[in-house]
């Protein structure tokens, strides 16, 4: 069963960082060469390490601590290689699109760019590598970064993560799981609810909600849940909504349990105090960083993991109540 999607509110947000040169030592030794792998600028033209400018360009709503930790991580990688960066974000996939082509009309040196829309960008990524820029991936499109050219990927497999949590569901007996989606047309969210479904042996249901608004989402889940006593897990895509999902489950009265993918300091908290079961992690700092380390690398070193073929995997990884521990220093810090 599929509760349709509500109407699209459009939105968007642009944020710049622009990061001076803090470490310029680490550019010692760093040699141009020529590189097979994937196509645009490359160590060949003898970029200037020390004024590299990038872009990161993400489909991340305002406001959403999901999207801040992989700015961060960004804007850590650019302070360690001296990179001047750029972070743009808009939900909508016309105006993700646009910003993709403005960084090109800006003659950035390299764009990351999350592919949640692909066919969205498929044609200012194309502009982009024709323009001698090269672009990297992450977060969402693992399934097609490599047909649009993209010289890597940095992210989780959303189709594996999603079934290992329909095993996990499995093993707590759940016999009705509800899993909502904050963003309609996002192919990583979608990927997850269907490997949910993929192994999970009890009544899926997938709910959609517009993740931009709270209050419209606390008011559909309630209503759901009201609905139907039934369903006893609620599983969320994004930490910020799990926080929501526990208010409504109390709300509605429910019996259900709440469990999430991603993670950040109040979803800690949450999970030790038994309030969410379980997190899958995907590491977004990570993501943010090496999609940024990366051009660098690339830039003045000919470098691409992964070798241009293979994704490189930042999760997934559960995070339950007898392991928090280990991560909740680095959630505080803001960096998990």
């Amino acid at each position: 069963m599929n509760t349709p999607p509500p109407p699209r509110t459009p939105s968007r947000s642009l944020r710049v960082a622009a990061l001076t040169s803090v470490a310029l030592l680490l550019l010692a030794g760093c040699s141009s060469g020529d590189s097979s792998l994937g196509s645009g600028k490359g160590a060949a033209e003898g970029a200037d390490a020390a004024g590299l400018k990038v872009t990161l360009i993400t489909h991340g709503g305002e406001g959403d601590a999901f999207w801040e930790l992989v700015q961060k991580g960004a804007e850590a990688a650019a302070a360690k290689d001296g990179v001047d960066l750029t972070y743009a974000n808009d939900s909508d996939p016309a105006g993700q699109a646009q910003l993709v082509r403005d960084a090109i009309s800006d003659r950035v040196d390299g764009i990351a760019v999350t592919l949640a829309k692909p066919a969205a960008m498929k044609a200012p990524v194309a502009a982009a590598r024709a323009a001698g820029i090269p672009v990297v991936g992450l977060n969402s499109g693992i399934d097609a970064w490599k047909s649009q050219g993209l010289l890597e990927y940095f992210g989780q497999d959303e189709s594996v993560a999603g079934a290992a949590v329909g095993d996990k569901l499995n093993g707590l007996k759940v016999k009705h799981a509800l899993c909502v989606i904050h963003e309609r047309g996002n192919v990583a969210l979608e990927a997850r609810c269907a490997g949910v479904k993929k192994t999970f042996r009890g009544e899926t249901e997938n709910l959609y909600v517009e993740g931009t608004d709270p209050e419209a989402v606390d008011t559909v889940l309630t209503a759901r849940l009201r609905q139907d006593p039934g369903i006893d897990e609620v599983v969320t895509l994004g930490a910020q909504f799990a926080l929501d999902a526990v208010e409504s489950v109390k709300a509605a009265g429910s019996k259900a349990q709440v469990s999430t993918f991603d993670l950040n300091n109040g979803l800690v908290k949450a999970i030790r105090a038994g309030n969410v079961q379980f997190a899958v992690d995907q590491q977004p700092y990570l993501q943010g960083y090496l999609a940024v380390d990366s051009l660098w690398l690339y830039r003045t070193n000919g470098n691409v993991s992964g070798g241009g073929v293979a994704p490189v995997l930042t999760g997934p990884a559960f995070v339950t109540r007898t392991n928090v521990a280990a991560v909740a220093k680095f959630a505080a810090a803001g960096t998990r």
